[in-house]
C-alpha cells in the first residue's frame, strides 16, 4: 500500500511563506506526476500545481509566480514553497501522486495524502 504524508502546514501572515512537503512510501515501481491541491471552507477542491516525473510543471493561475512546485525522486517527495501568501490561500492542501505499482501495470493509481492546513491571517 502506498502512503503520503504532508507536512508543513499552519498559520502565517499575510506576505508570509510557507514550504509544505509530501512523502511517499511503500512499494511502487514508478511515481509519475505529483500533485498539490487545495480545498477552502465550502469550496470545490481545486489543482494548486503539477509536476511531472521530467520536472515539467504546471499551475494554476491564481498561484503562478507566487508558488513553486519541485520534487526530490529519490526521497520520494514533492515540495510546494508558497510566497506572497494572501487571505484566500487559506485552505486545506492535499498532495497527489499518480503512482504505477508494477512494472507490468499499465495505468497509475492516484493516491492521496491526508491534507495540511493554511491558514494566512494576520
Amino acid at each position: 500500500q502506498v502512503q503520503l504524508v504532508e507536512s508543513g502546514g499552519g498559520l502565517v501572515q499575510p506576505g508570509g511563506s510557507l514550504r509544505l512537503s509530501c512523502a511517499a512510501s511503500g512499494i511502487m515501481f514508478r511515481i509519475n506526476a505529483m500533485n498539490w491541491y487545495r480545498q477552502a471552507p465550502e469550496q470545490q477542491r481545486e489543482r494548486v500545481a503539477s509536476i511531472t516525473s521530467g520536472g515539467s510543471t504546471n499551475y494554476a493561475d491564481s498561484v503562478k509566480g507566487r508558488f513553486t512546485i519541485s520534487r526530490d525522486n529519490a526521497k520520494k517527495t514533492v515540495y510546494l514553497q508558497m510566497n506572497s501568501l494572501k487571505a484566500e490561500d487559506t485552505a486545506i492542501y492535499y498532495c497527489s501522486a499518480d503512482v504505477r505499482r508494477t512494472v507490468r501495470d499499465q495505468y497509475d493509481i492516484r493516491y492521496w495524502g491526508q491534507g495540511t492546513q493554511v491558514t494566512v491571517s494576520s
